[in-house]
């Protein structure tokens, strides 16, 4: 399984861009400081020997019986004979005119040995001060590197704050937008051309997607109206007619199941028109249960008997829900429905109790592979491959609406059961 890859947001990545921009600025500076600091050692150095060899030359000119007083650091001899030669420290015996470098033990020493009418002149440098003097510099450059990476650091996270509060602020404002809401323009006087730009873009989709769902609007309610009224007429037709006492009973019962046609018809409108404009169906109440399932279950009752299928309301007759009574009955229809038109025999049972309202079959059950995908609109597996594969679909969709979770088990050829839990 592929990990998720991790996002920087935009103002943190300006932050982090700004401290690596002075991170290579400052670092490059480091590192040139590093640099002429040997450069300045090695100058400083040499520059003293040189100038301390110097005033030892010119105090022996001055007189042949000089000796030079030896400091923490600083050696310098003069040696005119084997006697003096003899006091020599070990390690300056046997250099040659020139400088020198070298270790004792640990300490590192700069030599310059210069030679004029047979006398030599020895100076010897012991570098530790400058050495310490010049770790100290180092870490003051590090540290400065550091304190300089951190400082851009935070100040390039509050300034990005600033460069991306107006992409933060449009954010929120594309946020808060609505179909329903009354339109507001996104684009400000006061922002930068790079956000106005793109307010200006969302402006111009939003007002493609309000002419899109006006578009919708109106042919959802053009659609509403248009087929409504001939399903009316039907309805009415058919109570009328089976009003009529001649009515044989054969043709009674073919209008009986031509009203009932027209009345799943009209509740197929219904639904359709809520999934498409994805409006409520009101406010909650308190519902009487077992009212609500006898009323979502009347219109199958001639399948449930042509079929020969037990129903059973299990639900108590004192069961009441706090919920909107319109969408508890749509939803429980499509169950009840596809309970009765997936059961060949066997028995379609509802029950209630802690706030559980389950519908429950003994027909064709759900494969595991498709149980995942059966509230998909159109979707229909090996036992859902009759009518158009959307009441499931509005069954979701109404119980997002209402706060409610709908569960389902199923096995195959065990049955299936839906469950509806009410907050």
């Amino acid at each position: 399984m592929e990990q998720p890859r991790l996002r920087w947001g935009l103002r943190l990545r300006v932050a982090l861009a700004l401290a690596l921009a002075c991170l290579l600025v400052v670092g490059a500076l480091g590192i040139t400081l590093f640099a002429a600091s040997e450069e300045m050692e090695e100058a400083l150095i040499t520059q003293l020997v040189t100038e301390e060899m110097d005033y030892v030359l010119k105090r022996h000119r001055q007189d042949p019986g000089y000796a030079p007083q030896p400091s923490s650091n600083l050696q310098a001899y003069v040696v005119r004979n084997a006697r003096e030669q003899e006091l020599l420290p070990a390690f300056l015996v046997g250099l040659g005119p020139g400088q020198h470098e070298f270790f004792v033990g640990n300490e590192e020493y700069h030599v310059l040995v210069r030679e004029a009418n047979g006398v030599r002149y020895v100076v010897a440098y012991e570098v530790g001060l400058h050495e310490q003097r010049e770790r100290e510099f180092k870490l003051l450059i590090v540290l400065a590197v550091l304190t300089a990476v951190a400082a851009s650091l935070v100040l390039g996270y509050w300034l990005s704050g600033i460069l991306v509060s107006q992409v933060t602020e449009l954010a929120a404002q594309v946020g808060r937008l609505s179909p329903g809401r009354r339109r507001v323009g996104l684009s400000r006087p006061e922002q930068d051309p790079e956000v106005a730009m793109l307010a200006r873009a969302l402006d111009g989709y939003q007002g493609n997607i309000e002419r899109m769902i006006r578009r919708e609007q109106e042919f959802t309610a053009n659609a509403s109206h248009e087929l409504r009224t001939p399903l009316t007429t039907i309805r009415t037709s058919c109570e009328l007619l089976l009003a009529d006492a001649a009515l044989a009973e054969k043709a009674r019962a073919r209008v009986a199941m031509i009203n009932d046609a027209a009345a799943r018809m009209t509740e197929q409108i219904q639904m359709l028109l809520l999934l498409a404009r994805g409006q409520s169906l009101g406010e909650a109440e308190s519902v009487d249960v077992a009212d609500c399932v006898a009323e979502a279950a009347e219109p199958y009752r001639g399948e449930i008997a042509r079929k020969g299928l037990a129903f059973e309301s299990a639900v108590a007759r004192d069961a009441v829900v706090e919920a909107n009574y319109q969408a508890l009955r749509l939803v429980l229809s499509n169950l009840i429905r596809n309970a009765v038109q997936y059961t060949e025999r066997g028995s379609v049972r509802i029950d209630f109790d802690a706030r559980r309202l389950r519908v429950s079959d003994t027909g064709r059950g759900i494969s595991n592979d498709h149980l995942p995908r059966v509230f998909e609109r159109h979707f229909r597996g090996d036992a859902m491959n009759e009518g158009a594969g959307i009441g499931l679909a509005i069954v979701e969709r109404i119980c997002e609406q209402h706060g409610w979770r709908i569960e389902v088990e199923s096995a195959p050829l065990k049955g299936t059961t839906f469950s509806l839990v009410f907050p």
